[in-house]
């Protein structure tokens, strides 16, 4: 059996493109790496921030939806993204600069066992900034040195991601019984898995919440992504998936990567998706993310998509 490495991104809705552009370069210091569009629907812009050239495990994606409304939180859902950090001085440091910033945030708690500081964006996506504490992180992460975040203190990579369910165990079940995930911990109404134990690079948690199902607008959670290294892995999963009862979309060719999509029995849309072939299959790294990137169908419409497209920084 295959064994999951962790995550690969996770994409979430918004409704001002330059604003998030804005606070993702600008505010969390991460790079953009892609500028392209929905493949599903190229009037809107797909936009991707991680490391030097967008490494899975560091991705985080956002779809422009300029007419979409808040979110009605509730269950069901993916409900916080976790992002580690070198050590506890670099909450100290974040803390500061949110402070300075008018950024929504907490005070440094504790999450998931680690040294945590919790914060939203000016959507009000929840994330949490979490202690890595000097923990291995896959060697293929690579940072970016023109970061406006000094060294010692730039987000690494994701970490803990939060699921609020309705029925815990059904999700539980999936991770532990479908993909190999360890079970590291368990209290009343919360259970914490890892794609590779003791590593919370594909950290998940599972909070059991009774209620009204998430209604999803600008700063919610579409799906999280979970790696496979190329596509005979995936085909493997894809087998496991269909045995396993859940509809899937088949393998679908991203031209970055491919990838397969499902939900699981809360509803929770998962994405398996490649390592590569990358970011960088259209661009240098030192291109990254600066013009319009369309994959090879959409080229022929580009002036088309464009037109449509207002321009961002």
């Amino acid at each position: 059996m295959y064994k999951i490495p962790g995550h690969h991104h996770i994409s979430m809705i918004t409704k001002d493109a330059q604003i998030n552009n804005h606070f993702y370069q600008k505010v969390l210091g991460l790079r953009r790496v892609k500028k392209t569009v929905n493949q599903d629907d190229p009037s809107m812009y797909h936009l991707f921030y991680g490391d030097l050239t967008g490494s899975a495990g560091t991705e985080l994606s956002f779809f422009e939806m300029p007419y979409v409304g808040r979110t009605h939180r509730g269950t069901n859902a993916i409900t916080k993204i976790g992002l580690l950090v070198p050590s506890f001085e670099s909450l100290e440091f974040w803390k500061n600069r949110f402070e300075s910033m008018d950024v929504k945030h907490g005070d440094i708690t504790k999450y998931a066992g680690r040294d945590a500081l919790h914060f939203e964006d000016s959507e009000g996506l929840r994330m949490v900034l979490l202690n890595n504490n000097g923990d291995d992180i896959p060697e293929y992460w690579s940072a970016w040195k023109d970061s406006v975040i000094e060294e010692e203190h730039r987000i690494l990579g994701m970490g803990t991601v939060e699921l609020t369910v309705r029925h815990l165990e059904k999700t539980a079940r999936t991770l532990r019984d479908m993909f190999g995930y360890v079970e590291v911990s368990r209290s009343d109404g919360e259970v914490i898995y890892q794609s590779v134990e003791g590593q919370s690079f594909g950290e998940i948690i599972i909070k059991q919440q009774d209620g009204e199902r998430e209604k999803p607008g600008r700063g919610s959670i579409h799906h999280l992504a979970i790696r496979v290294k190329n596509e005979e892995e995936l085909r493997y999963w894809e087998g496991v998936v269909k045995e396993r009862g859940f509809h899937s979309t088949g393998i679908v060719d991203r031209f970055y990567f491919k990838s397969l999509y499902f939900r699981e029995s809360n509803g929770i849309l998962f994405e398996i998706a490649t390592d590569g072939p990358g970011f960088t299959a259209d661009s240098t790294v030192e291109e990254l993310g600066k013009t319009l990137d369309l994959p090879p169908f959409l080229e022929e419409r580009r002036a088309e998509i464009e037109a449509k497209l207002a321009p961002i920084d």
